[in-house]
């Protein structure tokens, strides 16, 4: 090799060096993590999720938490989802639905919250609930949630308040493109602001007002006129004992139920247990707390329209 040769040689291996330490230090110093300019969200959850990629529409680059197939309430969260909400610039979650996120957020996270907790007004859990559906370690687990009811997203009009939350910290984060995010925000209201009437006017003459759902996750919907009786608690793996069983099974012939509802993403048994003591039907009343790989194709407002239609037939509705 000449004198000549083997000094762009090392040339060459000094600009490679230098190009790939650059390279790591923009790694390390970016605030959002990656190369794509874009804001970067992490969305504990589907509802969640489907907000922000309705707000932000392709300006940002939104990480779901909670996979296709996974009870929110299970998750457990892996290396990559840990170093997604460190990395991110916009973190989209809610206090005390997911235990595991909220240890993680409570740790060197260096972007903006939206809490659900802080910017909407939840409802209070209905008082005795819980202790009834749940007993020893499980109670412990149900506390967890605290004395509010997490389920806010059955409410179209509170996914549209915190809807506007997600709009001014995008607006915060991006401030060049506040125009495009308000837009957004808007045309999502307004479709939230359709579901809700659609339920109005869906619901508004029942035969039957009861409903007997898998876990309590609906009592939102009570804003329609319908009253939500569930075999499980807040969280869906609280079993209630034989006797709550029979309690709940006296209730619905009682109040003339034609159908116990089961979920998605988590088993069936006790609806179909029940049902089956009853003599009823099943359907699905989807919790909208995670897709499935049956609702992959969905999104917020068509299952929150397919919920629509199975209360309609279930209660008689006109």
């Amino acid at each position: 090799m000449t004198p000549t040769t083997r000094s762009v040689g090392l040339l060459a291996v000094g600009a490679l060096l230098l190009t790939s330490g650059c390279a790591a230090l923009s790694d390390d110093s970016g605030s959002s993590g990656s190369d794509s300019g874009k804001v970067q969200v992490a969305a504990a959850f589907y509802p969640l999720e489907f907000v922000a990629e309705r707000v932000a529409g392709d300006l940002a680059e939104v990480t779901p938490l909670t996979k296709p197939g996974v009870e929110p309430h299970d998750l457990e969260l892996s290396i990559n989802q840990t170093a997604a909400l460190q990395s991110a610039d916009l973190i989209l979650t809610e206090h005390g639905f997911q235990p595991a996120v909220d240890d993680a957020v409570e740790q060197d996270v260096k972007g903006e919250v939206v809490d659900v907790e802080k910017v909407v007004e939840l409802r209070k859990a209905e008082d005795g609930h819980e202790e009834e559906h749940a007993e020893g370690e499980e109670a412990e687990d149900e506390h967890a949630h605290g004395e509010s009811d997490p389920h806010f997203w059955h409410d179209p009009l509170l996914m549209a308040q915190y809807a506007e939350s997600v709009r001014d910290a995008l607006v915060e984060a991006d401030p060049d493109n506040a125009e495009t995010y308000e837009a957004n925000a808007k045309s999502l209201t307004e479709d939230l602001t359709k579901v809700d009437e659609e339920f109005k006017a869906g619901l508004a003459q029942c035969k039957i007002k009861d409903v007997v759902v898998s876990h309590d996750a609906f009592g939102y919907l009570d804003k329609y006129g319908l009253e939500f009786e569930s075999i499980a608690g807040l969280t869906p793996d609280a079993e209630p004992n034989p006797a709550q069983l029979a309690e709940i099974g006296e209730h619905a012939e009682e109040h003339g139920v034609t159908t116990i509802f089961s979920e998605r993403l988590v088993s069936t048994a006790l609806a179909d247990t029940l049902a089956d003591d009853l003599g009823l039907k099943t359907a699905v009343l989807d919790p909208i707390e995670g897709l499935s790989a049956d609702t992959e194709g969905e999104d917020y407002l068509s299952l929150m329209r397919q919920n629509l239609d199975a209360l309609k037939a279930a209660n008689g509705c006109q």
